[in-house]
C-alpha cells in the first residue's frame, strides 16, 4: 500500500489528516487501518477483496460455514481456538423494484462470510451464527410499504436477547452483532436489557457496519468513489449489491427518487451521519414525508448511478475492521477467558465458575440454572 503520508494537526497529535479536509482519522490502530484503506490503490483494494474471497456465492447453505450447518464436533473445535461469534442482522424490506427485499441480510452475511474465510486461512476461524432476524424492526416512516415486513420492537429485542443467551451458554462469550438495517436502537436496547437481566461476563457489541466505516461512503474526488451520500436503496446499497450478489439486482428497471423534507437542511443527518448534524435520521418523525407518500418506489437516492467498483473500498474497509476487532478482542481475552466477573457484573467469580466451564463438561452449569439477581427481570 502507499505510505501513510501522515499530517498532524498543529497542537493536536491525535489526528491523521487526508487529502480531503472533511475526512480525518484518529491516530490509533483503528484510524491507521482506515488510513491505509483510504490511501490504497484500486489494485491494492482488489487484492484485499481477493484475500477475503469477495465476491463469492452465499454460504448460508454451504456445510461447515455457520454454526448451524457444521457438525457439532467441528463447532467446538473451532470455538476452542476462537470464541468470537459474528451474528448478522438483516431484514426484509422494499429496496426498490430493481433490488431484492432480502438485500440487507445477504449484504451482511456475505461480508461476515468473507471474514470467516480469511480467519480460517489464518488458523483462527471465527464462528458465524445464522441471522436471527430475517424480518427486522423498522422506523415509523417505513409503514405501508409492500415488501417490507415489520416486526414489533419487543419481538426484535427478545429475539436478540435469547439468541445471545443461547450462544453464551454454548461457550461463545464474545458476541458481535453485525447490523445492516435501520433498527440500531433496538439492538442497543437488547444488549443492555440482556446485561441487566442476566449479568453475564463477556464482550457484547453491535457494529452498524456502514457507520463503522462511514468515511468510505462519503463522496470524494476519486474515480472509484460514490457520488452521493448514503440514504436508502440508493447508489450506495445498490453498489454493494452489485459487488456481492449481482444476480439479485436488475439495473434494467432501476428508478431514482428523492425524499421530501418539511424543514430546512441542517437538522437531521443521513444514514451514516456524514454531516455531523444535531440529530441522527432516527431521532424524530414528522419533519419529512413517510416513504409511502414521498418515495413509494422504495428508493431514496440515485441507484441508477451505482456500480460494483464504487462498493469495493467500503467493503474492503469493513472486512479489515471486523478482522481487527476480532484480533484485539482475542488479544485482550484469549479463547475461554472473559473480562473480570466482578468488574463487569454484580456477580462473584466463585458463583460464575461452573457456568464458565466448557459446556457439557463435568461440573458445568447451564444458564437455565443461573440465579437471578437484581430487579431487572422480564415483566
Amino acid at each position: 500500500m502507499k505510505g501513510d503520508n501522515m499530517m498532524e494537526k498543529p497542537k493536536d497529535k491525535k489526528w491523521i489528516l487526508t487529502d480531503n479536509p472533511a475526512i480525518i482519522f484518529e491516530d490509533n490502530t483503528v484510524g491507521r487501518l482506515k488510513k491505509q484503506i483510504w490511501d490504497a490503490s484500486e489494485e491494492e483494494i482488489d487484492e484485499i477483496l481477493k484475500e477475503y474471497g469477495i465476491p463469492s456465492e452465499s454460504e448460508l447453505g454451504k456445510p461447515g460455514t455457520y454454526i448451524q450447518n457444521t457438525p457439532r464436533v467441528k463447532v467446538i473445535e473451532k470455538r476452542k481456538k476462537n470464541d468470537v461469534v459474528l451474528v448478522p442482522i438483516g431484514c426484509t424490506e422494499n429496496h426498490g423494484i430493481h433490488a431484492n427485499t432480502g438485500l440487507d441480510t445477504f449484504m451482511v452475511t456475505q461480508i461476515i462470510e468473507g471474514v470467516r474465510r480469511y480467519t480460517a486461512k489464518q488458523g483462527r476461524e471465527v464462528s458465524l451464527a445464522f441471522p436471527p432476524l430475517n424480518y427486522g424492526g423498522h422506523p415509523y416512516h417505513h409503514l405501508g410499504m409492500a415488501g417490507t415486513v415489520i416486526m414489533p420492537k419487543e419481538v426484535v429485542e427478545e429475539t436478540i436477547i435469547y439468541t445471545m443467551l443461547g450462544l453464551w451458554n454454548d461457550g461463545f462469550r464474545k458476541i458481535i452483532l453485525v447490523n445492516n438495517h435501520g433498527h440500531l436502537w433496538m439492538l442497543e436496547g437488547a444488549i443492555h436489557e440482556f446485561m441487566k437481566r442476566y449479568q453475564l461476563p463477556g464482550i457484547f457489541r453491535v457494529i452498524d457496519w456502514h457507520r463503522a466505516v462511514r468515511e468510505f461512503f462519503y463522496p470524494v474526488d476519486r474515480e472509484d468513489s460514490l457520488e452521493t451520500h448514503f440514504i436508502h436503496a440508493d447508489e450506495s446499497e445498490t453498489s454493494v449489491g452489485l459487488l456481492l450478489f449481482p444476480g439479485m439486482i436488475d439495473m434494467s428497471v432501476v428508478v431514482d427518487a428523492q425524499p421530501q423534507s418539511f424543514l430546512p437542511e441542517g437538522h437531521f443527518d443521513t444514514s451514516v451521519d456524514p454531516y455531523g448534524r444535531p440529530s441522527r435520521w432516527s431521532e424524530g418523525e414528522g419533519h419529512a414525508a413517510i416513504e409511502r407518500a414521498a418515495t413509494p418506489e422504495g428508493v431514496v437516492g440515485k441507484p441508477s448511478i451505482a456500480s460494483a467498483r464504487k462498493a469495493k473500498r467500503p467493503v474492503a474497509a469493513i472486512l479489515k475492521y471486523l478482522t481487527l476487532v476480532i484480533d484485539q478482542i482475542l488479544e485482550a481475552f484469549p479463547p475461554r477467558t472473559v473480562p473480570p466477573v466482578e468488574k463487569v457484573t454484580l456477580r462473584t467469580e466463585e458463583e460464575m465458575k461452573p457456568f464458565l466451564k466448557e459446556p457439557m463438561s463435568p461440573g458445568w452449569k447451564s444458564v437455565d440454572e443461573l440465579p437471578m439477581i437484581g430487579g431487572w427481570h422480564k415483566l
